[in-house]
């Protein structure tokens, strides 16, 4: 239920750290760690489930907010979480190239696309 405004002593604006406060440029976090330093917490502390939760309702819309300034990694093994970090300059907009059979994998995908959309534009022609 709604509660007046006035039964407040104080109404702070609601600020929240922008990636480039938050986060070193050159390390890589997990959303709980990212979720902890948002709230001032220690990345290593012990909590409870219950405010591990809590901490990750606002960590989660944090990084979609900020998905423009940062870079994610996918977990390295099956049993860790993916990675979020600051996008730096030299990363760019499209991140890191694939190597392998990745790059392959990708450039096949892009070929694909391009004949395509060449296919539609010739038919728009007709």
């Amino acid at each position: 239920m709604p509660v007046p405004k006035d039964e407040f002593d104080r109404l702070p604006p609601c600020d929240f750290y922008t990636p480039a406060e938050l986060l070193a440029d050159d390390l890589m976090y997990s959303v709980y760690e990212i979720a902890r330093l948002l709230q001032g917490v220690d990345v290593d502390a012990e909590l409870d489930r219950e405010t591990e939760d809590i901490l990750l309702d606002w960590a989660i819309p944090w990084i979609m907010v900020h998905a423009d300034d940062l870079v994610v990694a996918e977990p390295r093994t099956d049993d860790e979480p993916g990675y979020y970090g600051l996008k730096t300059e030299d990363e760019g907009d499209g991140g890191t190239e694939a190597t392998g059979e990745d790059a392959t994998e990708t450039d096949a995908n892009a070929d694909a696309d391009t004949d395509t959309n060449a296919d539609a534009d010739n038919a728009d022609d007709e």
